[in-house]
């Protein structure tokens, strides 16, 4: 089998495809392909390894004829259009659970970063500004006792949920359209969007892209947040309406702001780049040594699994795998 890898990925990754035997080519240049440069890439490959930032859609997967299997190199997977995967009988599959924990860790960091100023009050110290100390200087939000708001309390939203309840004492309210019966034992509480929103000094997005959460949080969604209220973005760029969110940082809807991932990735809505309250990280929630390692070991294990006649651990379309079901 030959397989095509989009970028570089951890070492470990690319030995296990070639212990198994396989073919490898791997992107040297490190960058995005353009859409023309992919589908000459792959179009002798049966496998595809792809990063999330590679736009997977039926005119990529029709220029490589012999395309058995897509394994993303991450939990989501709307890079690639499943459905017209499916109807050419092409396997896809992601690399859930082995980067919750990582990614919840990353978005409380930058729930900490907010919400104490962080990052202004390095740039500070840094620019040579600080000569005294102030009593009224870079006052932010106690994270400790305050109300933190998950948006999907899924594995990731539950793992940040866990560490604000454990930690810091926070009171956690949570949207989702299913009960966590393991939050609700720990005390947080099932809210409706707008109590949420309203209620909570911290609101942490955990919601896959999808069309109902394209936008999710608006305009609308904004102004119904506390003045003095964070938000915290780790899950899709276009969960949130970006232009929506400058205007209201600018005109302190809200208070601040922790994003690692945009609408447009990776380039800026104008004027985010300016404001101060806003932490802008590059889409590095699940940048563990560690975690790479695991997401690049479970991207290759799906492949050689395919490729020798087993289930893939993580098939995102299985019915592919049992043609008629």
């Amino acid at each position: 089998m030959r397989v095509y890898v989009c970028r570089p990925i951890p070492e470990v990754g690319i030995q296990i495809l070639r212990d198994a035997g396989l073919e490898v080519e791997v992107n040297s240049e490190n960058r995005v392909l353009s859409k023309e440069e992919l589908k000459q890439a792959v179009k002798n490959s049966e496998a595809i390894l792809s990063i999330l930032t590679d736009p997977i859609d039926a005119e990529v997967m029709d220029a490589a004829p012999n395309l058995k299997i897509i394994a993303n190199f991450a939990v989501g997977f709307n890079n690639i259009d499943v459905k017209a995967a499916t109807e050419r009988g092409i396997l896809v599959t992601n690399t859930p659970g082995v980067l919750d924990d990582t990614t919840a860790d990353f978005a409380f960091t930058l729930l900490m970063a907010a919400g104490r100023l962080l990052v202004d009050s390095d740039q500070f110290t840094r620019a040579g500004k600080f000569d005294k100390w102030e009593p009224m200087g870079f006052l932010g939000q106690d994270i400790h006792g305050a109300t933190l708001g998950i948006v999907g309390a899924g594995r990731i939203g539950a793992a940040v949920a866990k560490r604000g309840m454990g930690g810091f004492q926070m009171k956690v309210l949570y949207f989702d359209p299913s009960e966590n019966e393991e939050l609700n034992k720990l005390g947080a509480k099932k809210v409706d969007m707008d109590t949420l929103l309203a209620q909570s000094d911290f609101v942490s997005l955990h919601v896959p892209l999808n069309p109902s959460t394209t936008h999710l949080i608006s305009a609308k969604e904004l102004k119904m947040m506390k003045k003095s209220a964070f938000l915290i973005n780790t899950a899709r760029g276009p969960v949130v309406d970006e232009q929506a969110l400058v205007d209201a940082l600018k005109a302190g809807e809200i208070r601040g702001a922790g994003l690692d991932v945009y609408e447009e990735e990776p380039k800026l809505k104008s004027g985010l780049f300016g404001l101060k309250n806003v932490i802008l990280a590059p889409h590095i929630a699940s940048a563990s040594i560690q975690t790479r390692g695991k997401m690049a070991t479970m991207a290759a294990e799906n492949i050689v699994a395919f490729a020798t006649g087993k289930k893939p651990l993580t098939p995102v379309n299985p019915e592919v795998l049992t043609p008629g079901s």
